[in-house]
């Protein structure tokens, strides 16, 4: 909890921030989990089902997506209340691939007690997770919430999440194909690199022909954008860690990187991606 003048503020994100849990704890981040709905039942993303036991479902079923309970999010709020909590920045992913933000932005409008800024990050994954950091960081040093939602935009207007997957079928399947669809040859292992673009959607950024050098158009990419200034890097990856903390040294290598990180995707997000997938979000550090 972050105490600015006789505010007393928290900062609240979901599950498809993709930060790690030392990330999250070190801010005292709450999180509200998504669902996952499964032939087995509905499990909380990244408190019932981890991102092992996903795959494993995955080679027998493609399970389905769901907006956080709404029980659950009063249930924090109240929670938020009691220990003294007086505002809330409750950052959501792209409300253009969830209904999560509509969601939270009318339950928010229907909790007494508290004033909750409900912010639309437009990004996913690490996209909403080095957002959401910002934003504990400007909180810790004592910057109004006006200030840091203007923060926010600035930042987001710069920041660029790009991933590339072994497949698009799980995109297909689960509706979040977006702009992607139609810009690969199955015959010529065409493979897109796919950004979230500036309204919060999925996008062909590039393509090239097989993964290795979709990848290596995507690092490319990167490198031309950033070149020159300071930046922070996350990598995110669909049970490939191995791959993903070689791809961050590359990073390293080629670009200023005062902070950088590696994390897979949460559950709820790998539904959509499969395994194998490598991405990077990059944003300003300066």
């Amino acid at each position: 909890m972050f105490t600015i003048g006789s505010e007393r503020i928290v900062l609240v994100t979901d599950t498809a921030c993709d930060l790690l849990d030392e990330q999250l704890s070190r801010y005292d981040i709450r999180v509200i989990p998504l669902r996952v709905a499964t032939s087995q039942g509905e499990f909380r993303d990244r408190v019932e089902i981890s991102q092992e036991q996903l795959y494993a479902l995955l080679e027998k079923e493609v399970p389905k997506t769901s907006l956080p309970l709404p029980e659950d999010l009063a249930c924090l709020y109240q929670q938020l209340r009691d220990e003294g909590a007086t505002r809330v920045l409750h950052m959501c992913m792209s409300g253009s691939l969830s209904g999560t933000f509509n969601m939270v932005d009318l339950l928010s409008k229907e909790t007494e007690g508290l004033v909750i800024d409900v912010y639309d990050t437009r990004t996913l994954s690490c996209g909403l997770g080095l957002l959401v950091l910002e934003a504990a960081e400007c909180l810790s040093r004592g910057m109004p919430v006006e200030d840091v939602i203007e923060r926010l935009n600035k930042l987001r207007k710069h920041q660029l999440g790009a991933f590339v997957i072994r497949t698009l079928e799980f995109l297909r399947k689960g509706g979040r194909i977006g702009l992607v669809e139609g810009v690969v040859g199955s015959l010529l292992k065409i493979k897109p690199v796919i950004f979230v673009n500036d309204d919060g959607v999925y996008q062909t950024l590039a393509k090239a022909r097989g993964f290795s050098n979709a990848v290596s158009v995507m690092k490319d990419e990167f490198f031309r954008r950033y070149q020159g200034r300071k930046v922070r890097v996350a990598i995110v990856h669909g049970n490939a860690a191995e791959e993903a903390a070689s791809l961050l040294e590359v990073f390293r290598q080629h670009l200023d990187v005062a902070d950088g990180f590696v994390s897979p995707v949460s559950p709820a997000l790998a539904i959509h991606t499969g395994p194998g997938l490598l991405g990077a979000i990059v944003q300003f550090a300066d």
